[in-house]
Formats: C-alpha cells, structure tokens, sequence
C-alpha cells in the first residue's frame, strides 16, 4: 500500500511537471529570440538617420563604423545605384557598406516587398531592416545576429527547470512516503495485534492513531478484545465458582466420612473424599491463575432476593452439621424481610464459602453465629466464631492471596471463598471487611447497599453510616454471653 501510493504521487507529480515544464521551456527560448531580434531591430534603427541625410560612401561608411555593431562586423548597409536598372526599371544593389552575410537574392526581396525580415545565415542569422532614402529608394540595412545571442540564457534557464522539476517530483515522493507510513503503520499494528490475539495475547491492544477509518477500527478491536476478554474471565470465573460451590456436599461428606470409625470401606471412602476434594481445589486454584481482575458480579436482569430467607435456609443447612459436631450455633437478625439487589444463588454460594470455611478451618466443637442488621440504606450480615482468628486480614482480603494468609490448619485452601463474597458485596456498592469477632475468633462483616450500587457504600460516602451500624452491632453483641471456642484458624 505504501509503495502503491508513493507510485501514484510519482506519476502525478511527474505528469503535472512536464505539462508546465515544457511549455514553458519553449516560452522561454521564444522570448530569449525575440529579445536577440529586438536588439538587432533597435541597432539597425540606429542608421536610419544617416540614410535619410546622404548616400555617399565614405559618409555612410563613417556612420556604419561608428555603431557597436558596425564596429565588430555585425552591421551592413546595402543602398541602390540608381544609375543602373534591372527588370524593367528595379534599382540593382551597388553599394555595400559593412560585411554582407544575406544573400543578394533575400536583400532584393525585402526591398521590393518593403517589410522586415529574418534569413537564416552561417554561424546565426540576419536581420534585414527596409528604410527609406531621400531620393525615396529603399535601402536595406543588414543586421548580424550570432546563434549564441538567439538562444542566450536558454540551457540555464532549462536547467533550472529541470532542477525544480526533479526537485518536486522528489518532495512528492517523500510527502507521499510520510503520508503511506502514516496510514500503513496504523495498518500494520493493528494486524499484528489480530496476530497476537489470536495467539492467545489477551492484553493485547491498539493505539487509537491514524486516519479517521483506521482509527475506527482500533476502536473497534479493542472493544472486541476487551470483549473477549470478559467473555473469557466471565467463563474462568465461573468454572471456579462452580467448583467451590461443590465443597458444600464435599464438606458434608468429609464430616459424615469421618465418623464411620474404622475399617476399609471407611478409609476408602475417606480417601475418595480426600482425593475429590483435592481435585476440585486444583480446578479452582487453575481457573484463578488464568483469569484477570473482572468487574465484579453480573447481576441479570430483576435480580434480587431476601437476605433473611436465604440465610434462614442456609443455616438450617449447616446446623444439622453444627450439630453432629458439636457446635454452638446463634442466629439473628433474621426475622424480618430485607431485599437486597443480588441473586439467590450468589448470595448462597457467599454464604455457603464463609460457613463452609467455619466447618474447615476451626475444629469441632467451635461455636459460631450469624448476625443479620439492617439500617435506612444497607444491611450488615456478621458471621462469626470462637476460633483463633486470622493473623493477617489484610493480607486474607488480597486476591488469590488468603490462602498464604491463614494458619497452619488451612492449608490447600484457594482463597476464593473470600472472594466470591467480596465480589457479591462490591456488586451493591457495599465491602468485605475481616476483624476480631466478639465470640474471640474472627468476624466477617459483609456490607450491603440495598440501592443496587447507586449508593454511596462505606468506600463511597456512605463511611459514617457504616461506622454507626457498626457500633450498634458493638454494642449489641458485648451484652451478650462468649461461647467458648476450640483453637484453629480459619478463611
């Protein structure tokens, strides 16, 4: 494309040149003749005066040798004898004054004729001039023109010509290059993103830069990337969390594999359960490191649930396992409607990641509570227990980083539990936030905004309200009874 339009800007240029140059070297030479010509005329005007006073010889002579050109040999006069007659009464030339280069035939002729002419002779040319003598014969003066002064100032002139042809023919083949880089360039990189793209370069983008169509299209393939990209993160995140939200049966699983004693069939159903749950951690842990930073959780269309239903069937799930180990649990909260803008099964998969870390990271026995508060603008879910705690909150919030977070009783966790809930509180314009919890373990709250994320969260301006929410819960939370708890961490 670049050579194809250097190409045409060549022909164009070198078309547009010679349509000017030529014409107008030939205007040149014209007016380089008609300049030499012009001169010869003014020179043999200059006689004139001296034709018209005497036709003597020596007088004429005299008048001749004193002019430029009568000087260098370039000037004759021819005067007729008017003793001696030809063709029936024509004056015959006898008198020559000057060097003669005109053949006598030419003089004859523009003397009968009476107009000025031009003959054509060695080494130049001849002007010959008519004038009129007192006796009213014509006298014919006889001007010398050298070839060289015809076409003074011609080749240079030429020269230059072609020197400004040459040089616009190269100005436009170097404006035409810039102008092909400038569109060719744009071209290139965006077929060497395709490229990149297709070969699984998922960051790759273009520079918006160009001509207006290219740059269209840069646009245009990066929304498509960023398209891809979603669509691609959308489908990891997914895959992930589906395979978290099957550590719930795994978790209830492992627990009833537990107590079936001792024996084969048990430690062969324990080692399944072990090996599954191995299996589905792996999934989890490879959809996360090939997945970017997504936007949080897409709500569909309507979407939208009541927290204290949900909570109410969740922890009527995990209370027959709370039971069977020994657990104290508490609910409250819960016995009134609260909408929240967020799908059922988000909510329960959040749910289900923060019970089910309870049930895997603290040991049997540890009492655990759910508290549900609700004020103006937003809900507060607290789910805490009576384990150690977590060492480093901050740390257990970073992305993909909680599971480095935690003690020694966590490992082999992928950190997505804390995830999951912190993507469905960050999609209402709420947070994620980990402390010391009242029972002395650790207590996550989950801040939600009920105006679907138009308000303003603890992060968005809505930081004083959360803190008074949060006192309340203080408050209402030390006048009641610790439940003593067992050692293990957690999340």
């Amino acid at each position: 494309m670049r050579w194809a339009l250097v190409k045409v800007c060549l022909a164009v240029t070198a078309m547009v040149v010679i349509a000017f140059a030529v014409p107008l070297g030939l205007v040149i030479r014209e007016m380089a003749s008609d300049r030499a010509f012009s001169d010869a005329e003014r020179q043999a005007a200059t006689i004139a005066p001296a034709l018209s006073i005497t036709t003597d010889r020596e007088e004429l002579t005299r008048a001749v040798l004193s002019t430029e050109p009568g000087d260098r040999g370039r000037l004759a006069v021819h005067v007729p004898d008017p003793g001696k007659a030809v063709d029936g009464g024509a004056a015959a030339e006898a008198l020559h004054i000057g060097t003669r280069r005109a053949p006598a035939k030419d003089i004859a002729t523009v003397r009968k004729a009476g107009r000025a002419s031009i003959t054509e002779v060695p080494d130049g040319f001849a002007l010959l001039q008519p004038t009129a003598l007192s006796t009213g014969d014509i006298a014919v003066v006889e001007v010398f023109v050298p070839e060289g002064e015809v076409s003074n100032g011609v080749a240079t002139a030429w020269l230059i010509l072609a020197g400004v042809g040459v040089a616009l023919i190269v100005g436009s083949v170097a404006v035409a290059d810039r102008l092909g880089i400038r569109m060719v360039q744009p071209a290139q990189r965006l077929a060497a993103a395709a490229h990149d793209l297709g070969e699984g370069q998922l960051a790759t983008r273009v520079p918006e830069e160009g001509p207006t169509e290219l740059r269209s299209a840069a646009v245009a393939f990066n929304s498509m990337a960023d398209q891809v990209v979603q669509l691609l993160a959308n489908e990891r995140e997914l895959a992930a969390d589906l395979s978290h939200r099957l550590r719930t049966p795994l978790t209830v699983l492992r627990l009833n594999a537990a107590s079936l004693g001792e024996g084969p069939a048990a430690d062969q159903t324990r080692a399944a359960v072990e090996q599954l749950e191995h299996e589905v951690d792996t999934i989890i842990r490879t959809a996360r490191e090939q997945r970017p930073q997504t936007q949080g959780v897409q709500k569909g269309a309507g979407a939208g649930c009541d927290l204290s239903e949900v909570i109410r069937e969740r922890m009527g799930f995990w209370s027959a396992l709370a039971e069977d180990e020994g657990r104290e649990v508490r609910l409250a909260g819960v016995d009134r409607t609260v909408r929240i803008p967020v799908a059922r099964p988000e909510l329960a998969a959040a749910l289900d990641a923060l019970l089910g870390n309870v049930f895997r990271h603290t040991p049997e026995g540890t009492a655990f509570a759910v508290d549900v508060h609700h004020s103006g603008d937003a809900a507060i879910v607290l789910v805490s227990d009576a384990g150690p705690g977590i060492d480093d909150p901050e740390a257990a919030l970073a992305r993909g980083a909680s599971g480095r977070s935690r003690a020694k009783g966590a490992v082999g966790s992928t950190g997505l539990g804390l995830d999951i809930v912190r993507r469905v509180a960050e999609s209402t314009g709420g947070d994620l936030r980990i402390g010391r919890s009242v029972l002395g373990g650790t207590e996550v709250r989950i801040w939600i905004g009920l105006n679907g994320g138009s308000g303003g969260g603890p992060e968005r301006g809505g930081r004083g309200h959360g803190r008074r929410v949060g006192r309340r819960v203080g408050r209402q939370r030390r006048k009641e009874p610790r439940t003593a708890a067992g050692p293990g961490a957690q999340h």
